[in-house]
């Protein structure tokens, strides 16, 4: 089987839309969303226009994090549904032009994988070497590194009296890459699931693949491009799909060696230099700094300008660990959802919407740490509070840059649960789901979702919004965003008013087009000073 379109780029041109399964549609009123609701779903997707949808694991797991620690990488967790559940999954959105693309997790497994059950049976046991293992130092851990999670990455093995590593939870204990037999499993199972249909992977944290604990070298260590060129060779060489790297660490200096037309690797990475750079250098995201326009422009032009030629870029601005883009980025209103829609969707590279974001949803604004799910979350409260942060100004924080924002159940309607299930749901429903839904966002010409639509149509049919070069304008202005964008002769002008108050400059640009598309009135000239209203976007096409 092959992914639906015969075109070895159309991931440049689709717009992919992330799924977080848990969350998204229940169809069996148990609270808990699964493979069938997504199903029932695929209709509205196709309508908005995406072409592929990333879905975050749905494989067999215990759910300590959330479905990021995988028992078993070939069968589906029985709360999503069933391997015959996900094969129609992958037909029903084939049919309608959609591809679905799974997520690989194999940095890590679950403890309770039979790999990992059987490392635990001895020290001689083959799938021992399947994780990575150390005798005590001095009586304790090997060293000091920290999980990513808080507290130690080490976890004692009473029985064999050896730790082993887990830069997540200690159910998440990291795979030995350098075990070439674990690297054979791990293709085997990509080539399984690619055979059955998908169009491709979005792959967790690997950038941390490579790792030399005993150098204490975690993300982008030496081997890391080999372990992916290996990969690819494997499994997705000849094959017609996209591949997306999670790579915190990764810098525009190093983006063709993932993405690269000649790396033999990934087609795009998610880099997060624009989510990182806005959090406390000490304390990390639970202590936000304010809000700064430059700087976020200066990274985005920094990745532009690095992809220029070669590689590619994925755009986004919210996922499953991020918060809502329309609470972090703007002020929770319909017009500042239009505005950051239109500035990152006719930017050079593949957008990304996460569910919700095509309607305006907004943070969860929780109160108390008793009503987080987030294992990340709870742990991190426990560890400032106990070094003297005031809990109050924590729960801020995560309410602010906490994962859990994104993870309250996608708001179908106004009605009760707002239609995401019939029973109660694992994580509390946002109250304002009465006025921010899908039903309500469909309803409007000029709303949220239609923006959204629209660009995801206009990529298709615009060749200058896929190819087009980048060249960023007013780099220095604290409140405007603006780029050209420029094709076989043409030039689109996008210009945005990041602030909720209006705003007058001069951009120095002549332009006479058409409207493409625009958050309040249209615009089809640009001629001497400019007046933008709060949050108003707009593109000319000339």
């Amino acid at each position: 089987m092959t992914p639906y379109s015969p075109d070895p780029d159309w991931w440049k041109s689709a717009t992919g839309y992330q799924i977080y399964p848990r969350s998204f549609a229940c169809s069996n009123g148990d609270g808990i969303g699964d493979i069938p609701g997504i199903i029932g779903k695929l209709d509205y997707l196709a309508d908005l226009g995406i072409g592929f949808i990333w879905l975050s694991p749905v494989f067999s797991s215990p759910q300590a994090d959330n479905g990021y620690d995988i028992s078993d990488y070939q069968d589906i967790a029985p709360e999503f549904g069933t391997l015959a559940d996900m094969d129609r999954l992958i037909l029903e959105a084939k049919a309608r032009g959609i591809g679905i693309v799974m997520d690989l997790v194999v940095n890590h497994s679950s403890d309770e994988h039979h790999w990992f059950r059987s490392a635990l049976q001895g020290r001689e046991v083959p799938y021992r070497d399947f994780y990575i293992w150390r005798d005590p130092v001095n009586g304790g851990a090997p060293n000091d590194q920290q999980s990513y999670f808080g507290g130690s990455a080490w976890e004692y093995d009473r029985a064999s009296g050896q730790f082993y590593l887990h830069l997540f939870d200690k159910k998440q204990p990291d795979l030995n890459w350098q075990n070439p037999s674990l690297r054979r499993a791990i293709y085997q199972m990509m080539n399984w699931w690619l055979d059955r249909g998908i169009a491709g992977f979005r792959m967790d944290v690997i950038d941390l693949i490579g790792k030399d604990p005993d150098a204490q070298i975690f993300a982008d260590a030496p081997d890391l491009h080999p372990f992916l060129r290996e990969m690819h060779e494997a499994t997705l060489k000849g094959r017609n799909v996209v591949t997306v790297g999670e790579a915190w660490s990764a810098t525009p200096a190093g983006a063709l060696l993932y993405s690269g037309r000649d790396a033999g690797e990934l087609s795009m990475v998610f880099q997060f230099e624009h989510v990182s750079q806005q959090w406390d250098p000490v304390i990390g995201k639970w202590a936000p700094k304010p809000f700064d326009l430059v700087a976020l422009k200066r990274v985005f032009n920094r990745w532009q300008a690095a992809t220029a030629q070669d590689g590619w870029n994925s755009l986004f601005w919210g996922n499953h660990d991020l918060p809502r883009a329309v609470s972090k980025y703007g002020d929770g209103s319909e017009d500042s959802a239009k505005m950051l829609a239109i500035v990152l969707h006719l930017m050079k590279g593949t957008p990304y919407i996460y569910q919700g974001e095509e309607i305006g949803m907004t943070n969860a604004a929780f109160s108390a740490i008793t009503q987080f799910r987030d294992v990340e979350t709870v742990n991190f409260y426990a560890i400032r509070t106990a070094k003297g942060m005031d809990p109050q100004a924590f729960i801020q924080g995560a309410n602010e840059n906490g994962r859990d924002n994104a993870r309250t159940p996608m708001q179908w309607t106004s009605g009760t649960q707002a239609g995401f299930t019939t029973g109660t749901p694992w994580i509390e429903v946002n109250p304002n789901h009465t006025a921010i839904n899908a039903k309500a966002a469909q309803s409007k010409p000029d709303g949220v979702f239609a923006t959204y639509k629209s660009l995801a149509h206009l990529r298709k049919s615009h060749p200058i919004i896929v190819a087009g070069t980048y060249t960023p304008l007013l780099e220095y202005h604290p409140k405007v965003v603006a780029y050209l964008r420029k094709h076989q002769g043409q030039c689109l002008a996008v210009i945005a008013n990041f602030t909720g108050d209006p705003v007058t400059f001069d951009p120095n640009l002549t332009l006479q087009g058409d409207s493409l598309i625009a958050t309040h009135t249209a615009r089809t000239a640009l001629n001497g000073p400019l007046t933008l209203a709060p949050h108003e976007a707009f593109a000319i096409l000339g």
